[in-house]
């Protein structure tokens, strides 16, 4: 037992847990912690909005493998994280928001930045605790450290701000880490038997190849059964996309090769996904979940086996481990897929050449909305090129060792079509949150944690607004990363919506914005306006080198058509019906 005050016992127990970065805006609410961060090692990076923090500290998280850490004045820089910390709980990211709160003598009368706190992390947190004891403090805050950790997903430290105040006797504990089993046996015995007897397996390899490092062990038991493999929904740094057995990934605007190749499946190996409704919805017109397949789900969380997904085997394990006894299980029997492997591996590369070949000649959206607006735009003065060959060029000119954070909208939604990696921690989506100005601020924290790997962060005019204020962050904290702005001058997944099922009336759907690139350039950065097709791969090659070797951000304004890909799901809506005589015409 040390004596110390609550400010150094929360700050060493920070040390203890590896925190050297933290995301946020200075407060008066724990201005005697923030204090001594620098002494401790601990850099505070001031970011414009709070939420962009809280996306920071997601991004760090993903691309690390350790905690991000993000911290605000009270009430309203603490309302600022919800959406952030929503966003990490749907990407399963061990991030600590660490709240300081209106002080125990005043709470409860209404005062200066108050609010119940709590209460708005309730169901997008794993575990979330107020310190109400000020000698428990080094206690708390090494139990948020763990449980995000160990239950992958962000926790919550609470601090009324007068409690970083006192004398102290306390311990820092040392941070809790366990070794994760490969599940039970009888479950992974039949499994095997399952892999043993199939004539075509296939895998999906999800998040949890990714946070449960089981990257090595998804390639081994692909290799070892010949088994083709599919990435599970915004998952595609999963599985390298080089291998032969790659077949991209499912969900919304993913691979019609992978479709169709799970569609033949008779048994599916589901390592580390919870199979989430949006990643097996049917797309492009293909119903392709396997409807007489055996399916064998591994996931860590047992509530996820089966919630979504009827399934024959679950097992609560984890992906690495599982992966690892599976393939000590199969060694020992002779998989009839073995026998058939070369009749697959070219049905495989045929139906993979076939979707290269597609996405080649898949210039433009080919619906009558996207026709006219092609023609219309045509006429106009300027350049503008179609989404779909940009991100085609965009994904020709990606170095090796790229990191890509996506933010949520119709153009970034097509991306997942031509987003392939080669190693884990690559690719950082808004996943099932699907909150809008989520790409820039989290590519800004994958670049702290990842400085020498290039961050390029995808992102639509509408959902840039929300956030391109970072780039001033990027510039006075010397955080280099390369963001590419769709400038189409829409909202397009909502207008698709339109399109589809209110006969084209437009309602708040168009933007008529400024140039992008003049706003990165007045905010410090670099600001490029790219309306050939030519210059597509070349502009975002320069500005690689530039973030690399000169630690530069650039922003690429790419001025896109307004032609629309597919909406997010089909059944998402119904045709409007009007009884009132007024809107009979609003059908």
């Amino acid at each position: 037992m040390a004596r110390m005050t609550p400010s150094e016992a929360m700050v060493e127990t920070l040390v203890a847990n590896g925190v050297t970065d933290c995301f946020g805006i200075m407060g008066s609410a724990f201005m005697d912690a923030m204090d001594i961060f620098t002494p401790a090692g601990i850099r505070l990076i001031p970011v414009v909005h709070e939420q962009g923090a809280g996306h920071m500290a997601d991004g760090y998280a993903r691309v690390s493998g350790r905690h991000g850490v993000c911290i605000a004045q009270n009430g309203p820089g603490i309302t600022n994280f919800v959406t952030a910390i929503a966003a990490a709980y749907w990407a399963h990211s061990p991030v600590v928001c660490i709240t300081p709160e209106t002080g125990t003598n005043s709470q409860g009368l209404g005062g200066f930045q108050e609010a119940q706190q709590l209460p708005f992390f309730e169901t997008i947190t794993k575990y979330q605790v107020s310190v109400v004891n000020n000698t428990r403090m080094a206690e708390l805050t090494a139990r948020c450290f763990d449980r995000a950790m160990l239950e992958n997903g962000p926790t919550q430290l609470n601090i009324p701000r007068d409690l970083f105040y006192g004398d102290i006797d306390c311990e820092i504990p040392e941070p809790i880490r366990i070794e994760r089993s490969a599940g039970g046996e009888q479950a992974l015995a039949e499994a095997a038997e399952l892999l043993a007897n199939a004539e075509f397996p296939v895998m999906i390899s999800g998040g949890g190849v990714v946070l449960g490092d089981a990257y090595e062990e998804a390639i081994a038991i692909s290799d070892q059964l010949g088994m083709p493999v599919v990435n599970s929904y915004l998952h595609n740094d999963s599985f390298p996309a080089s291998h032969p057995m790659w077949c991209g990934p499912l969900g919304y605007q993913g691979s019609k090769a992978g479709m169709k190749l799970i569609q033949r499946a008779d048994v599916v190996l589901a390592l580390g996904t919870r199979l989430g409704p949006f990643g097996t919805l049917p797309q492009h017109g293909i119903d392709y979940w396997p409807k007489n397949a055996k399916i064998i789900q591994v996931d860590c969380d047992p509530k996820m086996l089966g919630l979504v997904k009827k399934v024959d085997v679950g097992i609560c394990g984890d992906a690495k481990a599982a992966a690892k006894a599976l393939m000590r299980l199969l060694a020992e029997k002779s998989p009839k897929c073995l026998e058939n492997r070369d009749q697959r591996a070219e049905e495989i590369a045929a139906e993979k050449a076939a979707w290269e070949a597609e996405l080649d000649e898949w210039i433009h959206e080919k619906d009558d909305y996207s026709r006219e607006m092609i023609e219309e735009q045509a006429a106009e003065e300027g350049n503008y090129l179609h989404p779909r060959q940009v991100l085609r060029e965009l994904e020709k000119a990606m170095p090796a060792d790229v990191m890509v954070s996506t933010d949520i909208g119709n153009i970034n939604s097509v991306s997942n079509s031509y987003l392939r990696f080669e190693r884990p921690r690559s690719f950082f989506a808004a996943m099932s949150f699907g909150n809008c100005g989520y790409a820039l601020p989290t590519m800004i924290g994958a670049k702290v944690a990842a400085p020498d790997r290039p961050g390029i962060s995808y992102a639509g005019d509408g959902a840039w607004g929300m956030s391109m204020m970072e780039i001033m962050t990027c510039v006075r904290e010397d955080i280099p990363v390369t963001s590419i702005v769709f400038h189409n001058r829409q909202w397009g997944a909502e207008k698709k919506n339109q399109v589809d099922f209110y006969n084209r009336r437009f309602v708040a759907g168009e933007l008529e914005n400024p140039s992008f690139a003049d706003i990165a350039r007045s905010m410090g950065a670099e600001g490029v306006t790219v309306d050939k097709l030519e210059d597509v791969g070349p502009a975002l090659q320069e500005a690689i080198r530039k973030q690399m070797e000169e630690r530069k951000t650039t922003v690429i304004e790419i001025m896109c058509t307004r032609e629309l890909g597919d909406p997010f799901r089909r059944d998402a809506l119904s045709k409007p019906v009007r009884h009132l005589e007024k809107y009979k015409d609003y059908v």
